[in-house]
């Protein structure tokens, strides 16, 4: 359990969340069919809770909205992935002293500085008008926006003809990359994306992976597909923390 909140939380657990985990696969006692479908849920829940979503999976549709490298099935890279995730969740614990405030301010330095990165700059450089700026993000996100959402995002410019204004350009990005669409499409997509970053600390196409691109990514992709996101029925989960893989990363 302490090493699902270091995977995926990035930080060591608080004990109250630490106890309540622990008591959902303890309180199966010596049923074997419960503990493995409790171990399979408690970990799933590590990626579907507030504090993930908010932190990682915003990293993620961050990376999405402002690159989506063309050719590749996934957005961001293990390395980039784990210390954004850091930075955004410091200091952030669910239910723990004014946590909000903390990720809002996160959040907001966050996008502040990732709109300042060469490589967004060359991206999206400063002389795009307000609405070719817009109209790429929502591009890269593969989202098509309503009328007054693209006009809103649009208006953090005011009246001026270019997207000089980095401030505006931070809020931008997180419009769009908190947009409702994008958060529900790209959820299987990072979900995959996250067996690999949180049990096996790795892209889905490092060593010791078999042919060194998305072929695995892929194969669990549809098969979550095919069960309608159900992790369970799909046995993606289950088969990640039973890897050999896995295991090895505790002992030999």
């Amino acid at each position: 359990m302490f090493q699902h909140y270091v995977d995926f939380l990035n930080r060591e657990p608080d004990i109250s969340g630490f106890d309540f985990w622990t008591n959902q696969i303890t309180s199966c006692g010596s049923d074997t069919q419960c503990v493995e479908i409790r171990r399979i849920n408690v970990s799933a829940a590590f990626f579907l809770s507030i504090e993930f979503q908010e932190t990682g999976y915003l990293v993620y549709r961050m990376y999405k909205v402002g690159f989506n490298p063309p050719g590749i099935p996934v957005p961001v890279r293990y390395g980039e992935f784990l210390s954004d995730t850091q930075r955004i969740g410091q200091g952030v614990v669910v239910n723990v002293g004014d946590w909000q405030t903390q990720l809002e301010n996160n959040k907001r330095a966050f996008a502040a500085e990732f709109v300042l990165r060469l490589r967004f700059t060359q991206d999206h450089p400063t002389s795009r008008t307000p609405a070719q700026f817009v109209d790429k993000l929502y591009a890269n996100a593969g989202v098509t926006p309503t009328a007054m959402e693209r006009t809103s995002a649009i208006n953090e410019f005011g009246s001026v003809t270019n997207t000089v204004d980095q401030g505006a350009r931070a809020r931008v990005l997180r419009l769009v990359a908190e947009n409702s669409t994008l958060k529900q499409q790209e959820l299987n997509k990072a979900f995959v994306l996250m067996q690999y970053f949180g049990y096996l600390r790795r892209n889905p196409f490092d060593p010791p992976e078999p042919t060194l691109d998305f072929q695995g990514y892929n194969f669990w992709l549809n098969k979550l597909n095919q069960f309608n996101g159900n992790f369970v029925n799909a046995e993606m989960v289950k088969a990640f923390i039973i890897s050999g893989e896995y295991r090895q990363r505790f002992g030999p």
